[in-house]
């Protein structure tokens, strides 16, 4: 389906798992050279193992050393994906700041890093994707941190897409989606999703291809730039 990004080149950033890999998954599928990038080498290389042609490099986003090396490493790339977060969801009068710092720096510095590393390189077609969240649009006690951090990155779209032109550069915005990583919760995970479905104007909770497709789509829209795309099932209209 997604023929258009035949023989090009994808740094996943977080692609070493859930949503991540299903991105680098997706992108494989779309014709292009997923490069999986994490803070665990040894975990990028394992899922790189797992999918034709791919290829892994160590890259954390609060390590600006290792930004600048990971894109020494891949060379040539065309879009590049963040999906890094750090999550601090506790009342505000309970925040902790090294926790508060390191969740704006997933969110917001580390990517504006990895944009200043990587437009250098991306050819004009290329594109960026960064990844946002309901949270922003629905205020709710305890998720403050997320809610901010989440909103901070559709405003810096905007402003990276203006001074990055004509590279592109936007966010996906997902709601709760069902990508592996809630399996934490155990035997609680089933009645999560199912309270998150009836948050949704669809009736449902998300899934990794509702995200992918909207990421794999996005890296091929060339006549977009600087936007946010909501694939939340309406939850922030609720």
């Amino acid at each position: 389906m997604y023929q258009h990004l035949h023989g090009q080149r994808v740094l996943v950033v977080g692609g070493a798992r859930d949503l991540g890999l299903a991105i680098a998954r997706a992108v494989t599928q779309a014709g292009a050279t997923a490069i999986i990038g994490a803070r665990d080498a040894a975990r990028a290389t394992a899922a790189a193992d797992g999918l034709a042609g791919a290829e892994a490099v160590r890259i954390d986003v609060g390590d600006e050393a290792t930004i600048a090396a990971a894109l020494d490493q891949v060379g040539a790339v065309d879009h590049v994906v963040v999906t890094a977060s750090a999550h601090h969801n506790v009342p505000v009068t309970e925040l902790d700041h090294a926790r508060t710092v390191a969740a704006f720096e997933a969110k917001v510095v580390g990517p504006l890093l990895v944009a200043k590393h990587a437009a250098p390189r991306l050819p004009a077609h290329g594109s960026i994707v960064l990844f946002s969240g309901v949270a922003a649009w629905n205020p709710a006690p305890g998720y403050t941190v997320m809610g901010i951090t989440n909103g901070a990155v559709a405003f810096a779209v905007q402003h990276l897409a203006a001074e990055l032109a004509p590279v592109r550069v936007n966010a996906v915005s997902p709601g709760i989606v069902d990508s592996g990583s809630w399996d934490r919760l155990g035997d609680g995970k089933g009645a999560f999703l199912a309270g998150a479905a009836d948050g949704t104007l669809v009736g449902r909770t998300g899934t990794n291809d509702d995200v992918t497709d909207a990421v794999v789509w996005l890296l091929g829209a060339g006549f977009v730039s600087g936007e946010t795309i909501h694939v939340e099932g309406g939850a922030r209209l609720r």
